[in-house]
């Protein structure tokens, strides 16, 4: 049923026909005036001359790589937030024209869902996955969180477009020779879990579970676990790279400078323990969280102290909503973190010169 309704919705009105124009040879150069006589061989262009490039396509060229392919023995970790991820977006993509990857990678929510097209190296798919579908009915919102008890389709944002809307790669997303991780809570225990995600033919229920919102999404089984949210239980997992033997990491969060988090209202909680009353752990980690996170961005300041943290984040609070549907502020923020690692790239570098890295396909 809610596969049947959705394809209806996403069906767009048809384009007008248009006149069918003869292919010309690659190549080939085309005069200004069908009427003008074919030129001389003096005065013939060369060979393969430069074909145009459509404007979108200028925007999507490479910057000069200097730093090709390289896998640092390093973590990363990326933080969710929503549609707030579309900072974090923007910083992978420029990480991939530079060919620069980690061992240790750490998503959560947002940035567990950018994690895998960073790692399938498909630039510019983490963007234009959100841009083509966000304002589509039965991608998100009241309608299919009213039909299937998710805000955003299950079926649609996990199936559809990975295989069919916004095609994964995923051969080369397996083939990463580093480790992936998906940040989970288990809403039994209330504590977060790191699932290794190697395959998203066989593991993509481990990133649907780590962005699954409490309150409008339907609880995850992976197993025997029951799993929501990563960001519930450990939203910046700097501290669990660190045990798993990263001694440099490179975070990237989506909560500008000077950011702290506020307590749950009263509201919020109420609901909390009415919807998950068999589940009492998700009750007390919601109360707690805005401690949890505070105490993690002091661990994140100690470790930038101290050289096992390199940070990029946005300088100020912007405009951009946890559910976000203004395309405009979405690709604003996208830029804003291309442009930030962008300008913090040099730096970066230093940070890392003296790590271990080895070079990858």
């Amino acid at each position: 049923m809610v596969r049947n309704y959705r394809l209806q919705l996403k069906e767009e009105p048809e384009e007008p026909d248009k006149p069918e124009v003869q292919e010309e040879p690659q190549g080939a150069a085309k005069p200004d005036d069908p009427e003008e006589p074919a030129e001389s061989e003096e005065t013939k262009e060369p060979e393969n001359p430069e074909e145009p490039v459509e404007e979108s396509e200028k925007m999507e060229q490479p910057r000069e790589q200097t730093h090709r392919n390289k896998m640092y023995h390093a973590g990363l970790v990326l933080e969710g937030g929503g549609m707030k991820g579309f900072y974090t977006a923007g910083v992978l993509d420029f990480f991939l024209e530079q060919g620069i990857f980690f061992s240790r990678i750490y998503g959560v929510s947002a940035g567990a869902c950018h994690m895998t097209s960073y790692l399938s190296r498909q630039k510019g798919r983490g963007r234009d996955v959100i841009m083509d579908n966000v304002n589509i009915r039965s991608y998100c919102g009241p309608l299919p969180l009213f039909l299937t008890g998710d805000f955003f389709n299950v079926d649609y944002a996990y199936h559809l477009v990975p295989d069919l809307l916004n095609p994964f790669d995923y051969d080369t997303y397996a083939a990463y020779p580093g480790k992936a991780y998906a940040v989970v809570t288990n809403i039994v225990t209330g504590e977060p879990e790191y699932l290794e995600a190697k395959d998203l033919r066989k593991d993509m229920d481990k990133i649907q579970a780590s962005a699954s919102l409490p309150l409008i999404s339907r609880t995850v089984r992976i197993g025997k676990g029951r799993y929501l949210d990563g960001g519930i239980s450990d939203a910046i997992p700097l501290q669990q790279s660190i045990w798993d033997g990263d001694e440099k990491n490179i975070v990237v969060m989506t909560k500008e400078i000077g950011y702290v988090r506020k307590p749950e209202s009263k509201a919020a909680l109420a609901a909390i323990r009415a919807r998950y009353a068999r589940y009492p752990k998700m009750y007390e980690i919601m109360r707690d969280r805005h401690v949890t996170y505070n105490q993690t961005l002091d661990l994140i300041e100690e470790c930038e102290e101290d050289g096992r943290a390199f940070v990029l984040r946005p300088q100020h609070k912007g405009e951009v909503g946890r559910i976000e549907k203004d395309e405009e502020k979405l690709m604003a923020l996208y830029n804003e973190g291309y442009a930030d690692a962008e300008k913090k790239f040099e730096a970066m570098m230093a940070y890392l010169a003296d790590t271990e890295y080895e070079e990858i396909p």
